[in-house]
């Protein structure tokens, strides 16, 4: 059911209490526009995101809509939406914030919701930003286990520029290890793939790399 025909019976069920004398429905109403909200939260916190990474200015109303869509996914009983605006949170403390400490909560319930509900993609996105807190602990060989399982699940969904931006960071990883023509490989692939889907974003994150890592 779209937003709009959630709305639609919203005002149906407003007049079957009113004019019908059924004030039972009222609840129903409520969860239907509970849900609309939730979508609604969940895509101005990514969009606030989006803002974020372009500017790099912290704006807090970016987590109050990611709190706000969990909690109401979470009184849905939306398993799916929850798992996914967990991450979102965890995205905002780890990326905004630079808080990993207080990311990680976030991330495990995220990722236990995801498995759950059997949604690969935001498990993917899991997987991947547990792998940047794994490096930054140190344990390198965990973060790369993390990053190669969300690329084998981005690889099922055809989401390529997904599946690119994680051959950037596993360059990375190979060239911390000294691996510098398996890093070289990585970048190649991500570049190409890249182009191929018109992800000239994530084309510049190569071109940064390479230069950052002093690859060819």
């Amino acid at each position: 059911m779209t937003g709009d025909t959630r709305i639609e019976q919203a005002h149906l069920l407003y007049e079957r209490a009113v004019f019908g004398g059924d004030s039972d429905v009222l609840a129903t109403a409520d969860l239907g526009l509970d849900a609309v909200e939730a979508d609604v939260a969940l895509a101005r916190g990514r969009l606030e995101h989006a803002r974020f990474l372009d500017n790099q200015v912290e704006n807090a109303l970016e987590l109050e809509l990611f709190k706000r869509a969990a909690e109401l996914y979470e009184r849905l009983g939306d398993v799916r939406g929850e798992g996914e605006a967990l991450f979102w949170v965890g995205t905002f403390h780890q990326v905004v914030r630079d808080d990993t400490e207080t990311a990680l909560p976030a991330y495990i319930r995220a990722r236990e919701l995801a498995t759950r509900a059997d949604d690969r993609l935001t498990l993917s996105y899991v997987l991947r930003h547990l792998g940047f807190a794994e490096h930054m602990a140190g344990r390198l060989d965990a973060a790369r286990e993390h990053l190669e399982e969300s690329t084998r699940l981005r690889r099922e969904l055809g989401f390529l520029p997904g599946v690119a931006a994680n051959a950037i960071t596993l360059a990375q990883f190979a060239a911390e290890q000294h691996q510098r023509d398996e890093a070289t490989a990585l970048l190649e692939e991500a570049a190409e793939m890249a182009e191929a889907t018109e992800s000239h974003g994530v084309l510049r994150w190569v071109a940064a790399a390479r230069e950052r890592l002093e690859l060819p």
